[in-house]
């Protein structure tokens, strides 16, 4: 595990993330079946109803096993820290993967509803069995769709999951790098951003959001207060990457 965490780019599963970006973006899997072998894997070694143990287990898999492209253990703790801040009651999460995100927000905020966004099927699946697992599928919903689909998805999520003006606490960007900017911004048009929430956004550095970035610069002070927190990509320690945490200045959005 040490020799693993100190040169992860020896191993095999690091490069096939790295050719996989297409297969990514289309799916939102890797594509070698990875992401079901770590939710078997889960199912086989971590403790129903313990979401410390799910979450532990999934870290061991994307070390010992696959890489995962899950915010991690690194940066995960980024995310706690900003999910404890925010206080949500409502949190909303761009990117499911295989749940591990939205997990590590209900059990940094127990008393949250929490929503996640997917595009893919079989990602909503894997996660659902994920959290059902942990023992949080009660407060923990995945909503497939994506933001950018002309207001499908924020119509359900206004119509039949009660976003509203000013009640969103939380969100945790991790999706495709190149629509972080623009899903944002239609959230803010909703008006659903309660002044003072927390926005997180994942892998601005690698592979990268410079659009957003370039945006939360802009914004500085004005719209947004952004912390730029210096990581590394998930589950090795020689790639750098950073984690943009923004507080909303609000209430206007436009």
């Amino acid at each position: 595990m040490d020799l693993k965490r100190r040169i992860p780019l020896l191993r095999w599963s690091v490069w096939r993330m790295a050719t996989a970006q297409r297969n990514i973006v289309t799916t939102g899997q890797i594509g070698d079946g990875r992401e079901a072998a770590a939710v078997d894997y889960v199912l086989s070694n971590a403790r129903a109803g313990d979401v410390d143990d799910v979450l532990a287990t999934i870290d061991r898999f994307a070390y010992e096993k696959s890489i995962l492209i899950n915010v991690g253990d690194e940066k995960g703790l980024i995310l706690d820290a900003a999910v404890r801040r925010a206080d949500p009651a409502l949190a909303l999460e761009l990117g499911t993967y295989c749940g591990y995100g939205a997990l590590r927000i209900a059990r940094a905020a127990p008393r949250a509803r929490v929503f996640s966004v997917e595009l893919a099927d079989a990602n909503a699946a894997n996660a659902r069995r994920i959290w059902a697992h942990a023992g949080v599928a009660d407060r923990v919903t995945c909503v497939v769709g994506t933001i950018g689909d002309g207001g499908r998805t924020l119509d359900a999520l206004a119509n039949e999951h009660g976003f509203d003006s000013g009640t969103l606490d939380f969100v945790f960007i991790d999706h495709d790098k190149d629509a972080y900017l623009d899903d944002l911004t239609s959230i803010m048009e909703r008006g659903w951003l309660k002044p003072g929430a927390i926005a997180v956004a994942d892998n601005v550095r690698i592979p990268g959001a410079p659009k957003y970035r370039e945006y939360m610069r802009r914004q500085q002070g004005k719209l947004w207060n952004t912390v730029e927190h210096k990581a590394h990509l998930e589950y090795q320690s020689l790639i750098s990457d950073l984690v943009l945490e923004s507080q909303w200045l609000g209430p206007a959005s436009s």
